[in-house]
């Protein structure tokens, strides 16, 4: 497998192995030839593959429906990593690979270097633009499909990634963009960084100008459909839901309080469907003013939908508020294809829809479907391998850091006590399982060895674990269980190797796709090189994925 081998070889993928080479006549020739103007990549953040079953009746016909009916739905699609969290999810989408080659590992991890806890998308040479703080793709290893179509066109396609989340709109379009733009949730405007540009162009400056957030401050999120609809979730008044600022965890949900528009209200805001509404007319205006489409040489567009998964986080997937933005998500797809129709043309657009994890059931719905589910505080762990290291090596500072499912030791503290590394390893990975809610414990001696039994477990931790940037041991939660506090500050989570976060929609649409439902085996990791194929250009240089031949038809 080449993941296993590229990660016990240790291997960093050089990001600009893959890049095409050919010359620009001949790769714009080629890039040209199937007619497409524009690559439109739809991520629902969090938008777990069975929703769209379980709201099937409750769609119109021009959202979902159209991207299942009219192109081909993968209904069997899963994440190969255990990792399934926003930042690992948005790196393999357009770059067919997988966590262990991307180096995107976590939404955040445990920096050797710099001795801090970063974020995949942390830049501490740039700034924010306008204003907030800066961010970058430097930490993705790989090239994406925008990087390489850039490459295939001698730099004409361009590329602009969307997203209330730095993440969301950065990792999937790469290193060349020409631009990624996120939500600035303290100031409610958009924003991006000395990356990309020094200051904003001029038709950005004029959306923020109009102040478009501000129009929501004070109004009530009601539900949109009958009562009788929401009979098939979980009751809409429970304890361990989630909230606005001042409100309880059932609708109505006013959003915003006081005299005007502020940084709670912003933030308030981006737990809203009125977000995703936002980020089309923000999707509109850059289509429009870049000129996407617009011609012969293909353009890429991503669209990450962020508004779905802070709300699932704090309501959970069983939620009235989950069926609500659900069903609204919906009908925002439809405006969001309809302006596609109409600015480039469905017919010369390939479209793909998926998300980057999926979701945990609440641990009290879990429980009361008689599911042993817990939320594990992470101090335990940390609490038993102590006691552990202690007693078998003596007193000493064990650990430099911690970040989700990862911990990391202290290395200078095993150098001072002469101790070997995978010894210690493996007394703490052993003290781990005794706490309630762990079902197993991986040693960074193991995952490099090769020496794991082959099992979808290890298969999926396997592909998660990146030699320079993972940790000393990885943790794999029991089913229906997570980290987080007993004191619950959210109702859910994702982060783990089990189907309910791995499971996602894959579909796409357009010239050359045969439409249709797919149950073959597939992953997110499928959907770069399946686009470098109809596209006729190199598939970015990490890529794992195949092309997903049965649903093409050139």
């Amino acid at each position: 497998m080449l993941v296993a081998a590229l990660v016990l070889a240790g291997t960093v993928l050089p990001w600009v192995g893959g890049l095409g080479t050919a010359s620009c006549a001949a790769a714009q020739n080629r890039a040209n030839a199937p007619g497409y103007r524009l690559v439109v990549g739809i991520v629902v953040d969090q938008l777990r593959a069975d929703y769209l079953e379980r709201f099937d009746d409750l769609f119109g016909e021009k959202g979902f429906r159209r991207l299942k009916t009219k192109g081909a739905y993968f209904a069997n699609a899963h994440y190969g990593h255990a990792c399934t969290y926003t930042g690992p999810g948005h790196a393999v989408i357009l770059t067919g690979s997988t966590a262990a080659i991307t180096g995107i590992i976590g939404n955040k991890w445990y920096d050797r270097q710099s001795g801090k806890v970063i974020e995949s998308i942390t830049d501490e040479t740039t700034t924010g633009v306008p204003e907030g703080k800066g961010a970058s793709p430097r930490r993705l290893l790989v090239s994406t499909l925008a990087d390489e179509l850039k490459a295939a066109t001698g730099g004409q396609a361009k590329s602009i990634g969307i997203s209330l989340k730095n993440r969301g709109a950065i990792l999937p379009v790469g290193r060349t963009a020409d631009a990624a733009y996120w939500f600035d949730d303290k100031r409610g405007q958009m924003q991006t960084s000395t990356y990309y540009m020094k200051e904003l162009p001029a038709w950005v400056a004029a959306f923020n100008a109009r102040r478009i957030p501000d129009q929501w401050f004070g109004k009530t999120w009601e539900k949109l459909l009958p009562e009788a609809v929401y009979a098939r979730c979980t009751a809409d008044d429970v304890p361990y839901e989630g909230r606005f600022a001042g409100g309880g965890p059932a609708f109505p949900h006013q959003v915003g309080r006081g005299d005007k528009p502020n940084a709670r209200f912003y933030d308030d805001f981006t737990m809203t469907p009125w977000a995703n509404d936002f980020l089309v007319e923000f999707a509109t205006a850059a289509i429009e003013n870049e000129r996407l489409g617009a011609d012969d040489i293909p353009d890429v567009l991503t669209i990450s939908f962020s508004a779905n998964d802070l709300v699932g986080h704090a309501f959970g997937p069983n939620s009235h508020e989950v069926l609500d933005i659900t069903v609204r998500t919906d009908q925002t797809l439809a405006r969001l294809l309809d302006v596609i129709d109409a600015k480039v043309g469905l017919d010369r657009t390939l479209v793909f829809l998926t998300a980057d994890h999926g979701v945990s059931p609440v641990p009290e719905y879990a429980q009361q479907q008689r599911l042993h589910s817990r939320r594990i505080p992470f101090e335990q762990v940390a609490v038993a391998m102590k006691r552990a290291l202690d007693a078998k090596f003596g007193a000493g500072q064990w650990f430099a850091g911690f970040s989700a499912e990862s911990v990391y030791f202290d290395l200078a503290t095993i150098a001072e006590k002469k101790l070997e590394r995978a010894e210690v390893e493996r007394v703490a990975a052993e003290a781990a399982l005794t706490v309630e809610g762990i079902a197993a414990a991986f040693t960074r001696t193991q995952l490099l060895s090769g020496g794991l039994p082959r099992t979808p477990l290890t298969e999926r931790v396997q592909m998660a674990f990146h030699p320079q940037r993972s940790g000393d041991v990885f943790l794999v939660p029991e089913p229906f269980c997570f980290f987080g506090s007993e004191e619950y500050t959210t109702a859910t989570t994702h982060g783990t190797p089990y189907a309910y976060d791995t499971h996602v929609p894959v579909m796409l649409m357009g010239r050359g796709i045969r439409p249709g439902t797919y149950w073959a085996e597939a992953s997110p990791s499928d959907i770069a090189p399946t686009l470098a194929a109809l596209l006729g250009i190199t598939p970015p240089n990490g890529t794992v994925g195949r092309p997903l031949q049965e649903a093409l038809s050139r």
